[in-house]
């Protein structure tokens, strides 16, 4: 993640000019063109669009910036699935289903627009999991389970996820992907004259687009979008 920001940035940062980056950098809205590789409408139902949004630093609200950021990058209409990261929970504190709610909310009225297809979650056990289920209206498709946590399933977890038709999935990313001390390291690296500790990540989206019929990656990249502070 951190070369991706970081090469995109340098290039970029030396296509404009001192004055414009000056301008411009109230608002950081960074693009490499020939980076994204937009999807022609016609493969479009040979191929599966799924997301994995990491929530860094901000509220539920900016979900919606998301999805319509990645959709508008790759030229397609909705998104096949998202799995949701929320914001870590503060030391001494357990994720619960208060916590999840708002950013579960915001995911089915996505749903519900016809902006995602299915939308899943990451690392819950059993109990928040069927937690989750049982107060959802859009019902978890799926539910990653980190690698490092457990070698082996739980069998509750499975046996639940069984019974209530989630795909269990794995994966191995860090707690924290993206944090705020690494990002205004490579922002400072990479721009010059910017205050990068005046800068906060929100959210980071990791796509992938998968030829359906043969189960290859055909693309995949990062979207982040972080905001200035004024103070």
């Amino acid at each position: 993640v951190r070369d991706c920001i970081q090469k995109t940035l340098t290039e970029w940062s030396s296509k404009i000019s001192q004055d414009q980056n000056q301008e411009t950098l109230e608002v950081l809205e960074c693009s490499v063109a020939q980076a994204i590789e937009k999807i022609n409408p016609e493969e479009r139902d040979e191929l599966k669009v799924s997301a994995k949004l990491f929530i860094v630093g901000s509220n539920s609200s900016s979900i919606r910036d998301a999805v319509d950021l990645a959709c508008s990058a790759l030229g397609v209409a909705q998104l096949d699935s998202v799995i949701i990261v929320p914001p870590p929970v503060e030391d001494g504190t357990n994720l619960s289903l208060e916590y999840l709610q708002p950013y579960w909310k915001e995911l089915e009225n996505l749903v519900q627009n016809k902006k995602i297809v299915a939308i899943g979650t990451s690392d819950l056990d059993k109990t928040l999991l069927e937690q989750l289920y049982l107060w959802a209206q859009v019902k978890p498709s799926s539910n990653q389970v980190n690698l490092a946590s457990c070698c082996v399933m739980p069998p509750d977890l499975t046996a639940f996820a069984k019974e209530c038709d989630i795909q269990l999935l794995t994966h191995n990313d860090p707690k924290e992907l993206l944090c705020e001390a690494s990002f205004q390291e490579v922002l400072q690296e990479s721009i010059q004259n910017v205050k990068a500790n005046k800068w906060i990540p929100l959210w980071l989206l990791r796509y992938s687009v998968i030829v359906k019929s043969r189960g290859i990656i055909k693309s995949k990249g990062y979207i982040v979008q972080a905001k200035r502070n004024a103070s």
